[in-house]
């Protein structure tokens, strides 16, 4: 595979990746960029308006893969807190996942892509993540109970598409810390992807 402008090549793990998140308008120029904090997508859902960060909210959970609309998909009473009942483990893998959101021939990162990712960066928190080829920001997350931004400019929170249980696995960055972590599939995170 070759690497255009718009990607990013690891020389350590050879990977090649988006520079940018989903949905941000450019490359980071620091952690709390906000013009490349980009979109939060639930887990598994595609690129149907809801990842924008001021989209509407519906209580109403969905049955299928496409809810066939543009909402933020609230969820904090069913568990497991996805915004798909009952839940599909198959939506996120690989390029020809059912909803993968990302360009043609890119696709979500596994956990072990993401840990491997870690591995090369000089420090394990949030200016080793920014320092890394990926220029990793802290965009925050949205919360699958009310739709609220949180912590943005002090959390990076990047999906995965591997599954725990009912849970999905996703990058938490911080500060002083990172970690591999699972989270409700309802929350909106933010989405790099890795060319296949």
């Amino acid at each position: 595979t070759t690497a255009s402008a718009t990607d990013v090549t690891n020389p350590s793990t050879g990977k090649i990746w988006m520079a940018r998140n989903l949905g941000a308008s450019r490359v980071a120029t620091s952690s709390t960029d906000a013009n490349a904090y980009g979109d939060l997508y639930q887990w598994g859902r595609a690129a149907d308006g809801h990842q924008i960060r001021t989209s509407g909210t519906t209580t109403t959970l969905a049955t299928s893969d496409t809810p066939g609309h543009a909402n933020f998909i609230l969820n904090n009473s069913i568990s497991p807190y996805d915004w798909r009942n009952p839940q599909n483990d198959n939506l996120w893998q690989g390029v020809s996942g059912i909803n993968n959101p990302c360009p043609s021939g890119y696709r979500i990162p596994t956990e072990t892509e993401w840990q491997n990712e870690r591995q090369s960066w000089g420090t394990d928190n949030a200016a080793g993540a920014f320092g890394s080829p990926l220029r990793l920001t802290l965009g925050g997350y949205r919360y699958n109970g009310s739709g609220t931004l949180d912590l943005v400019g002090s959390y990076g929170h990047y999906w995965s598409s591997t599954i725990s249980n009912t849970f999905a696995r996703y990058l938490e960055i911080y500060s002083n810390s990172v970690r591999m972590y699972s989270y409700y599939r309802g929350a909106g995170s933010s989405v790099r992807c890795i060319k296949n």
